[in-house]
């Protein structure tokens, strides 16, 4: 922290300011980076606490790291509310608390909601980018959710999508998705979850399911799936098996195999820690992504705390530097 911060205080950027200073390019290269340093052990996340509270149907919890390289330090608080769309809330609240490495002083407040849906977001992208076929055409979407269009939105800018397909359990939610399809020039077309799977080289799924919601022998080969919506014990996006056919890669081992969509085929035995690779690992070139065009690959997306810091702390120093921060003193 300078010593012209520390004369300011602690600076506060808010949601506004987050949208208005942190882009899908610098939340792409943010993720890209601490997912890097991750592989190397120069960057490495706390145990996550996350619990049901046992009011409101919410799950809350924390999660925070430290990153050597980039110095950062701090935690996400906050969580899910399910019933926050019909208040005109979205259901994901947090906020990002970040300190000075060198005294361990409150260092920023950072609005964390905007940030949660980015760099989730860019998290997938980064997948398609690693894991994908250069030749893929059709993007499946599984869940329309707030989260959704900003998943789209990554999605589309890492290869030359032709069609977005989409299934949801609520149909009367596919509107949005569908609208922003529309403003990007895609086609876009509300299918079954087995044609979703048959047409697409491209699976997203983003939801808070506890049951498998896609078949492994609905999968074709070359397909890459993104599981982004698995963060939690019990939580359940694809068929178990599935993993046994796929190279399956994460942002991190340790939150995989306990809270991440691996859960459940390590439970079941059906494969192994040593099954699952690093996202980090590929991108700093230790280890092979997709080896052929019939690879099916599934990137599992548990979201760690350290992409949240890594956003938070990009969102703060431009922020600071454009003059949109406001400031306290405790």
């Amino acid at each position: 922290m300078s010593d012209s911060q520390i004369n300011k205080g602690v600076s506060v950027i808010s949601e506004e300011v987050c949208q208005q200073v942190m882009g899908r390019a610098n939340a792409f290269t943010a993720v890209e980076n601490v997912f890097s340093a991750m592989a190397k052990k120069t960057a490495y996340n706390f145990p996550v606490i996350r619990e049901a509270i046992g009011h409101a149907d919410a799950l809350y919890g924390f999660k925070s790291g430290f990153d050597r390289e980039g110095m950062v330090l701090g935690l996400k608080s906050g969580g899910y509310w399910p019933s926050n769309m019909a208040k005109g809330l979205t259901n994901h609240q947090s906020t990002v608390i970040l300190f000075d490495p060198d005294t361990g002083k409150l260092k920023s407040l950072v609005g964390g909601n905007y940030l949660t849906a980015v760099r989730t977001a860019a998290s997938s992208a980064i997948s398609i980018a690693y894991l994908a076929r250069k030749d893929v055409k059709v993007l499946g979407m599984i869940g329309a959710g707030h989260q959704s269009t900003f998943q789209l939105r990554a999605a589309v800018e890492q290869r030359n999508f032709e069609k977005v397909v989409c299934w949801n359990l609520h149909p009367e939610h596919i509107s949005n998705l569908a609208a922003v399809a529309e403003e990007l020039g895609l086609p876009f077309e509300s299918v079954t979850r087995e044609e979703l799977c048959a047409q697409a080289d491209v699976i997203i799924t983003i939801t808070s399911a506890f049951e498998a919601l896609i078949e492994k022998d609905w999968i074709k080969p070359g397909t890459h799936i993104a599981c982004m919506g698995t963060d939690t014990k019990g939580k359940q996006e694809v068929d178990a098996k599935l993993l046994t056919v796929a190279k399956v890669f994460t942002d991190e081992l340790a939150q995989s195999i306990t809270i991440g969509e691996a859960q459940h085929a390590i439970a079941r035995k059906l494969i192994q820690q040593s099954d699952i690779v690093p996202i980090g690992e590929v991108i700093n070139g230790t280890k092979p992504g997709r080896t052929s065009a019939e690879d099916i690959t599934l990137f599992d997306g548990t979201g760690v705390g350290l992409q949240d810091l890594a956003v938070a702390a990009l969102a703060a120093e431009l922020a600071e530097a454009k003059g949109l921060a406001t400031y306290f003193k405790l």
